[in-house]
C-alpha cells in the first residue's frame, strides 16, 4: 500500500544544523528504567524506533558527572570516556536504519541525590536537595568553569560515541540551567542571578560552548520546559518563556519545547486530551526560524499534519506513542493507518522508570523485550505444527493471544461466555476518563478481523465436557477474574468481620452499572492504584455521597509511579468525595463502619448505606480446575495442553493480561515452553 498523499508533508526531511532528519518524525528524550545498566536492551529498544520510520531518536537522560549522579534511578552516563562503548551501541543501532541519534545531556543540579558516586550536590544556592534530607551547595564561580567544561566534555564524548544531535536541556524542573532560569531557585547577587539577562547567562553559555565544541558535525538542541503550571511563581508560557525564547531564538539549531514538571508534561488520558500542551508551546514557533518539536501524546496522522501546516511545529515529537508503536511512522508511510496500535495514555511506561526497571507498556508487550527476549513488535515466528488452539475468553489476554497465534499461522478459535470481546477493556474503559482505554481491544479487533485462521464465537459458555468433543490439541484459558467482596487483601488475611451482612456491591457490579440507589457509599481502597479512585467518581458523579477511605498515606497511592497522584488527589476532593487516609476497614456493624487508624489513634465510626470494597482479585479458574482433574480424559481428546494466561493465571494490570496472552503465543511449541528464559548483560570480572 501508499501512503495517503495528504500525509506527504510527514516524510518531508529536516535540517538540523549540521544534519538532515529524513522525516518529521522525532522520539524525544523518555526514561525506560535500563539507562547504563542494560546498555544492549536500551540500544535494541532505540534501534527499533529507528527501524520503525522515527528520523531522530534520542537518549533518556544522560549523566554528565559524578556530582550529578540521579542513583537509584537508572538513566544514561557519560562520565568519562568509559562509557562511550555502551552509548555507542545505541548510536549504531539507531545509524543502521538511517535516523539520527541525539543525547540529552543532564546535571541535575539540587535534584541530584549522589547517593552512589556520594559527592556533595550543587546549585545556584545554598538549598535542599529535591528529594533527599540534605542540602545543595552553593556553586562559586570556579564550580560554574567546571560545570561548563564537564558539559562540553560530555558533548565531545558524544560526538565520539556517535551522536548527530547534543541537548541542552532546560526542562523538567530538573536541569542545572533550568534551576538557573528559575527565580525561586536562583537568588544570586552576581551575573548569574537577579535579571532575567543573568539568569539566562549559563544556559546560553552552554549552549554556545556545546556549538563551539561539537556544532560542526552535531545540531545542538535546545530542551525547554515552556510553562511549569505554577503561574507567576514559575516559567510561564505567558511570562518568562517568551523572552527566554526570544532571547535565545536563533543560537541552538533546534528547540524542544513542552511542559514542567514530568507530571504535567506527560498527563495521562484520564486528564487531558490529544494535543494538551499546544496551547502552551503554540507561540515558540512564532519567535524562532529553527525547527520546533514537540508533543502532546500524538497518534493521528491528520493532526500531525495540521500542526506542520498551522506552522505551530516543524517535527512531531512523541515519547509515549513511540513506545506503544515503534512502526507509527512507518505505518503511516506505508498507508496501513488501521495497524497503529495508539498509545493509550495510562503511563504504565512511566512507572518503569520509578520502580526502577526496564521499560513496559500496556498496548505493546514487544517493549522493552527486543534484546532480552528477541521480541520484535511487528515480526514472529511461524508457526511451527498443525496444532489447533481453542482460546476461552475475549479479555486483553485472550485477545492477544489469538492476534499473535493468528499472526503466526495457527488456526485459532476464541469463545467469549458474552455478547462482546474485551472483558475487562470494555468495563473499565467505560469509567470516567478511561475511554482511551478501549484502544487495547480495538486495536485486536481490528488485526483479527483481517485474519481467516482466526475465528471468533460470542455467548459461547464453554464447560469441560464441551472443550473435551471439540478436538483442539492446544486448549487457553483467559477467563479473567473477579473482585472479592469480603475484604481479603493486602491488608486483610481473613473477611472483614460484618461484610457479609452488610450492604456491598463489588467493583464488577458497579462497572456492570449496579449502583447503591441512595445514600452515603464508602469506597475501601486496599488495592491502592487507579480503580478505587475511578468508582468513587463513578458514585459521586450518579448523585451518591461517597467517603473514599484507603490503607494508603494517599488515594490511589501507587499512582504517584504513573504521575497521578496530586492530580487524583486534587480531582477527588472537587467533587466532593471525602478521602480518609492511612485508615483500615476494620468492621461493619449495623450499619455502621468501623475504621482503624494507621498510626495507633482512636479508631472512627461511620454510618453508611453501602460498602464497594476495592482489595484483591480471584482467578475464575474453575475450569481449568476441572479439566485438569482428569488427564486420561484430555490424552484421549488430543489435548497436549492446557494453560491458563493473563488474569486467569493471577490478575493483575492489563499489561500483564497483555504480555501474557503474547508469550503465550511466541512461546507455543517450543521445547521448553513456559520457562522462564532471556538474555541477561553480565559484566566481565576483572582479573585483577
Amino acid at each position: 500500500m501508499a501512503r495517503d498523499p495528504r500525509y506527504d508533508i510527514l516524510f518531508e526531511p529536516v535540517k538540523i544544523g549540521p544534519v538532515t532528519a529524513r522525516n518529521r518524525f522525532f522520539q524525544v528524550p523518555h526514561c525506560n528504567g535500563m539507562g547504563h545498566q542494560h546498555p544492549h536492551g536500551h540500544a535494541a529498544m532505540r534501534g527499533m524506533k529507528a527501524e520503525g520510520g522515527w528520523a531522530v531518536v534520542s537518549t533518556e537522560e544522560c549523566e554528565i558527572h559524578p556530582s550529578g549522579d540521579v542513583t537509584p534511578y537508572v538513566e544514561a552516563r557519560i562520565w568519562d570516556d568509559h562509557d562511550i562503548p555502551y552509548l555507542s551501541m545505541m548510536t549504531e543501532a539507531v545509524h543502521r536504519h538511517g535516523s539520527l541519534a541525539a543525547v540529552e545531556l543532564v546535571h541535575n543540579g539540587p535534584s541530584s541525590s549522589n547517593l552512589y558516586s556520594r559527592e556533595v550536590p550543587i546549585g545556584p544556592v545554598h538549598q535542599p536537595t529535591s528529594y533527599y534530607p540534605f542540602q545543595a551547595r552553593a556553586m562559586d564561580r570556579q564550580d560554574i568553569r567546571d560545570y561548563r567544561r564537564w558539559h562540553r566534555d560530555a558533548a565531545i564524548r558524544a560526538k565520539k560515541a556517535g551522536f548527530d544531535i547534543v541537548y541542552v536541556y532546560a526542562g523538567h524542573d530538573l536541569s542545572m540551567p533550568m534551576h538557573f532560569l528559575q527565580k525561586r531557585r536562583n537568588q544570586r547577587i552576581d551575573e548569574y542571578g537577579g535579571s532575567l539577562e543573568n539568569r539566562i547567562r549559563l544556559f546560553r553559555e552552554v549552549i554556545e560552548d556545546a556549538k563551539s565544541a561539537v556544532g560542526d558535525t552535531c545540531g545542538i538542541a535546545v530542551r525547554f520546559a515552556v510553562d511549569e503550571m505554577m503561574g507567576k511563581d514559575g516559567i510561564a508560557a505567558d511570562g518568562e518563556a517568551k523572552d527566554i525564547v526570544a532571547m535565545l531564538a536563533e543560537l541552538p539549531d533546534l528547540w524542544d519545547v513542552n511542559l514542567s514538571t514530568w507530571k504535567h508534561d506527560s498527563q495521562t488520558s484520564r486528564f487531558s486530551e490529544e494535543g494538551f500542551q499546544e496551547p502552551f508551546t503554540a507561540f515558540v514557533k512564532t519567535l524562532t526560524t529553527k525547527p520546533v518539536v514537540g508533543v502532546g501524546r500524538y497518534t493521528s496522522p491528520d493532526r500531525m499534519v495540521s500542526l506542520i501546516k498551522k506552522g505551530v511545529l516543524d517535527m512531531i515529537g512523541a515519547a509515549r506513542p513511540s513506545i506503544a508503536d515503534p512502526y507509527l511512522p512507518k505505518k503511516i508511510e506505508e498507508g496501513r493507518l488501521e495497524d497503529i496500535r495508539e498509545c493509550i495514555g495510562c503511563n504504565i511506561c512511566v512507572s518503569g522508570d520509578y520502580t526502577i526497571t526496564p521499560i513496559r507498556c500496556t498496548q505493546n508487550p514487544t517493549m522493552g523485550e527486543e534484546w532480552r527476549k528477541g521480541w520484535h513488535p511487528e515480526l514472529i515466528s511461524p508457526k511451527a505444527s498443525n496444532d489447533r488452539v481453542l482460546i476461552v475468553g475475549g479479555g486483553p489476554a485472550g485477545l492477544e493471544a489469538a492476534r499473535a497465534l493468528g499472526l503466526r499461522g495457527y488456526d485459532v478459535a476464541l469463545a467469549e461466555s458474552s455478547t462482546e470481546l474485551g472483558g475487562r477493556v470494555n468495563k473499565e474503559s467505560r469509567l470516567p476518563g478511561l475511554s482511551a482505554w478501549g484502544r487495547v481491544r480495538d486495536y485486536r479487533l481490528g488485526q483479527i478481523g483481517k485474519m481467516t485462521n482466526v475465528e471468533t464465537y460470542l455467548d459461547s459458555r464453554l464447560n469441560a465436557a464441551n472443550i473435551l468433543e471439540y478436538g483442539f490439541e492446544r486448549v487457553v484459558l483467559a477467563t479473567g477474574c473477579h473482585w472479592r467482596k469480603d475484604g481479603v487483601g493486602r491488608s486483610h488475611a481473613y473477611p472483614i468481620p460484618g461484610l457479609d451482612k452488610a450492604n456491598v456491591f463489588s467493583p464488577d457490579g458497579i462497572m456492570a452499572g449496579r449502583l447503591p440507589g441512595s445514600g452515603t457509599v464508602l469506597v475501601y481502597d486496599d488495592d491502592l492504584f487507579y480503580l478505587a479512585g475511578v468508582l468513587a467518581e463513578r458514585l459521586a458523579k450518579a448523585g451518591l455521597k461517597v467517603i473514599y477511605v484507603t490503607t494508603g498515606d494517599t488515594a490511589s497511592s501507587w499512582t504517584t509511579n504513573t504521575l497521578e497522584l496530586l492530580v487524583i488527589n486534587k480531582h477527588l476532593r472537587k467533587l466532593g468525595i471525602r478521602v480518609i487516609p492511612s485508615r483500615d476497614l476494620v468492621g461493619v456493624k449495623d450499619g455502621v463502619a468501623q475504621l482503624e487508624h494507621s498510626y495507633g489513634e482512636e479508631p472512627e465510626f461511620i454510618p453508611v448505606d453501602a460498602i464497594v470494597p476495592v482489595t484483591a482479585r480471584l482467578p475464575e479458574e474453575a475450569l481449568y480446575q476441572s479439566l485438569i482433574a482428569n488427564p486420561d480424559a484430555l490424552k484421549d481428546a488430543g489435548i497436549k495442553s492446557v494453560t491458563r494466561i493473563g488474569d486467569c493465571l493471577a490478575p493483575g494490570l492489563i499489561a500483564y493480561a497483555v504480555y501474557s496472552g503474547h508469550r503465550y503465543a511466541r512461546e507455543l511449541d517450543a521445547n521448553d515452553m513456559g520457562e522462564v528464559k532471556f538474555r541477561r548483560p553480565l559484566p566481565l570480572m576483572a582479573t585483577s
